[in-house]
C-alpha cells in the first residue's frame, strides 16, 4: 500500500506480510494513518481534513492479491476492472476541496464499489467496534452476524412480516383517525352530485343555449333584415313595379345568351351570370324560410334564460363549463365510491393486522429460538478464547430476553415488546471468576479484562468472517504482562489461516508478528517514504526495547526483547 499526502504521511509504502503484520511506532507517529488509508481503500468516508497541509490531494494505492474466481474479483471485473498478474489494483484520491475518486483495476468506479469489495476482502476490528459492542443493540447484531443463516433466514421472514404490519397499521390509523374528514368529504360530494343530477346537463348544452338566447333576443331585427334582403333579391309582392336583383340578373343573362354564339368569351360570361342567378335564387329561398321559421316567442326566450341560469350555478361551483362539470361529477362518483368503501377497508385491514400480529409472534418465536441456540455456541466460543487470553476461569454467557408489553405481540405465551429486529434483547454477561455473578461486560470487567473480552469476541467473529484479511486497531489497549503475551500468541495462531494486521503499542504482541513495520516521523514532523520500514534483526530488537522501556539501548530491555522474540518464535 502506498500513501501520499495523508495526514502526517508525506510519501510512504507499507508492505504487509501474508501472515501476521504488526504496525508500531511512537504515539502520534502516524500508525492511525495506516489504518485510515486502508479504510479509504475499503470505501470509507473521505474527509478533506485528512489531506496533508500544502498538498492538493491525498492518494492511497493498494495492491491486493486475490484469486480470479473470488467474489471480489468477479464483482470488480463486472465493473470493468482488470487483474494485474492475479492482483487487484485499487486507488482512492481525496482532493483538498473534498472531491473523492476511486479506481479499481485501471477503471474509474463509484466509491460505493470499494465498500462492496471490502465485504469480501477485509474485516476491520477496532476500538470503535469495542465501544459499540458495549451497547445491547450492537450485541444483538453481533450475535446475528455470528449465527449466519441460522438467524438470517428467520430474520428475513420476520422483517418482511414486520414491514407489512407497519404498512397496514399506518393505513388503518389514517383511515380511522380521518373518519370525520372523510365523512365531511362524502357529504359534500353527495350534495354536489345531487345538485348536478337535478339539472341533468348535457355536454355542449351551454354553448347551444347561448346561441339560441342570442337569436331569440334579437328576433324582430333578424326578421326585418331577412325580409328586406329577400325583397332586394326576389322582389316585393306588394310592389309589382319594384326592381329586384334576381330580375336584373335574369335580364343580363338573356341579353348575353342571345349573342353568345358570336364570341366564346361572351359565352363564358353568360354562364357565370347564369350561375349568379341560380345562387341568388337559392339565397332568396333560404331567406324566405329563415323568416318563416324564426320564433319570436318570449316564453321560449324565458325558458332558455332559466336553463342557462341553472347551468351557470353549476359552472360556478364545479367547472368552467358544462363539460368540466360533467368531468367533476364523474370523478366525484369514483371518489364517493372509494370513501363509502373505507368502512369495508377498515374491516379488512383490521383482520389483516390481527393475522399479521399472530404471524409475527410465531416468527419472533422462531427468531428467538435461533438466537438462543446461537448464543450458547457464541458464548462458549468466546469463553474458550478467554482461556487462551489468560482468563482461564472467566465465563461468558449471553442473555436473550424479552420485555413484557401489553400492546406487544405474543411470544412464549405472553405479550412482549417488539421491533424491526424481533422481540429479543441480547446482552453479553461476564463472570470473571468462579462464584461471581454474571454481569454486563461493561460493568463486570476491569479495563484489561474488557479489552481481552472484546478481543475474544473479535477473534470469534474473525473465525466466522469468510474474508482473507483481518485488521485489528489497538484492540489490545488496556492489556499488559502475561495477558499481552497470550493476545500476541492468539493473533499469531489466527494468522496461520488468514492475513492479520495489528496496530499495537504492546511489545508482547508485536514480538509474535511475522513482520513488524515501524512508522516514524522525520525531524519536520512528517512521515516520508523511508518513514515506514520493515524491522529485522537488530532494528527489531531496538524497537521492542523502546516499546518495553522507552529506551532503545537499555541492556535489560534488550534482553527482554530478545527473550520475547525467542519465545514467540518457539511458540512458547
Amino acid at each position: 500500500m502506498r500513501i501520499r499526502s495523508l495526514g502526517v504521511i508525506d510519501d510512504a509504502v507499507v508492505e504487509l506480510s501474508p501472515g501476521f503484520t504488526a504496525v508500531t511506532g511512537e504515539t502520534g507517529a502516524g500508525k492511525t494513518m495506516v489504518v485510515t488509508s486502508l479504510g479509504l481503500l475499503l470505501g470509507g468516508r473521505a474527509d478533506p481534513a485528512l489531506v496533508r497541509i500544502g498538498a492538493k490531494a491525498a492518494v492511497v494505492e493498494g495492491r491486493i492479491t486475490v484469486p480470479a474466481d473470488a467474489p471480489a474479483a468477479v464483482r470488480a471485473q463486472e465493473a470493468g476492472a482488470e487483474l494485474d498478474d492475479g492482483a487487484l489494483l485499487v486507488s482512492r484520491t481525496i482532493s483538498a476541496e473534498g472531491r473523492s475518486r476511486a479506481h479499481v483495476g485501471g477503471r474509474s468506479v463509484p466509491v460505493g464499489l470499494l465498500a462492496e469489495l471490502a465485504d469480501d476482502l477485509v474485516a476491520v476490528h477496532g476500538q470503535t467496534d469495542q465501544q459499540g459492542l458495549l451497547r445491547p443493540a450492537r450485541q444483538r447484531q453481533a450475535l446475528d452476524r455470528y449465527a449466519g443463516d441460522a438467524v438470517a433466514v428467520p430474520h428475513a421472514k420476520y422483517a418482511a412480516a414486520y414491514r407489512r404490519l407497519r404498512a397496514v397499521a399506518v393505513e388503518l390509523d389514517e383511515l380511522t383517525t380521518r373518519a370525520r374528514e372523510r365523512a365531511q368529504e362524502a357529504d359534500l360530494l353527495r350534495f354536489g352530485l345531487d345538485e348536478i343530477a337535478a339539472v341533468e346537463p348535457r355536454a355542449g348544452e351551454d354553448v347551444e343555449l347561448a346561441a339560441e338566447a342570442e337569436r331569440l333576443g334579437h328576433a324582430e331585427a333578424l326578421a326585418s333584415a331577412a325580409s328586406v334582403a329577400h325583397a332586394a333579391l326576389a322582389g316585393n309582392p306588394e310592389d309589382p313595379e319594384s326592381v329586384d336583383a334576381t330580375t336584373l340578373v335574369a335580364g343580363a343573362h338573356r341579353a348575353l345568351d342571345a349573342v353568345r354564339s358570336h364570341d366564346p368569351a361572351l359565352a363564358v360570361l353568360a354562364e357565370r351570370i347564369g350561375e349568379i342567378g341560380i345562387l341568388l335564387g337559392d339565397v332568396a329561398g333560404e331567406l324566405a324560410g329563415y323568416a318563416d321559421n324564426l320564433d319570436a316567442d318570449p316564453l321560449r326566450l324565458s325558458a332558455v334564460e332559466e336553463r342557462r341560469a341553472a347551468l351557470t350555478q353549476l359552472t360556478r361551483k364545479y367547472g368552467e363549463d358544462v363539460g368540466a362539470v360533467l368531468a367533476w361529477a364523474q370523478d366525484g362518483v369514483a371518489r364517493l365510491t372509494e370513501l363509502e368503501g373505507d368502512d369495508d377497508r377498515i374491516g379488512e385491514l383490521t383482520a389483516e393486522r390481527d393475522a399479521l400480529r399472530d404471524e409475527l409472534g410465531a416468527l419472533a418465536q422462531a427468531l428467538t429460538d435461533a438466537r438462543t441456540g446461537a448464543a450458547k455456541k457464541f458464548a462458549d466460543a468466546v469463553t474458550e478464547e478467554l482461556a487462551s487470553l489468560a482468563m482461564p476461569h472467566a465465563r461468558v454467557t449471553i442473555d436473550v430476553r424479552q420485555t413484557d408489553d401489553p400492546e406487544g405481540i405474543e411470544v412464549g405465551g405472553r405479550p412482549v415488546a417488539y421491533g424491526a429486529s424481533g422481540a429479543d434483547e441480547v446482552e453479553l454477561l461476564l463472570a470473571p471468576h468462579p462464584g461471581a455473578q454474571p454481569r454486563p461486560i461493561a460493568k463486570g470487567a476491569s479495563g484489561g479484562e474488557l479489552s481481552r473480552v472484546m478481543l475474544a469476541v473479535e477473534v470469534v467473529f474473525a473465525g466466522s468472517d469468510p474474508v482473507p484479511t483481518y485488521l485489528f486497531d489497538e484492540v489490545d489497549a488496556g492489556v499488559g504482562g502475561k495477558a499481552a503475551v497470550e493476545v500476541g500468541r492468539r493473533l499469531a495462531k489466527l494468522a496461520k489461516s488468514a492475513q492479520v494486521v495489528v496496530v499495537t503499542h504492546l511489545p508482547q504482541v508485536a514480538a509474535f508478528a511475522d513482520r513488524q513495520l515501524l512508522v516514524e516521523k522525520t525531524n519536520d514532523g512528517s512521515v516520508t517514504r523511508s518513514g515506514v520500514t520493515v524491522l529485522e534483526g537488530e532494528d527489531r530488537v531496538r524497537e521492542l526495547s523502546r516499546m518495553l522501556a522507552g529506551q532503545e539501548d537499555s541492556q535489560t530491555a534488550r534482553a527482554h526483547a530478545e527473550e520475547l522474540l525467542a519465545a514467540a518464535r518457539s511458540g512458547a
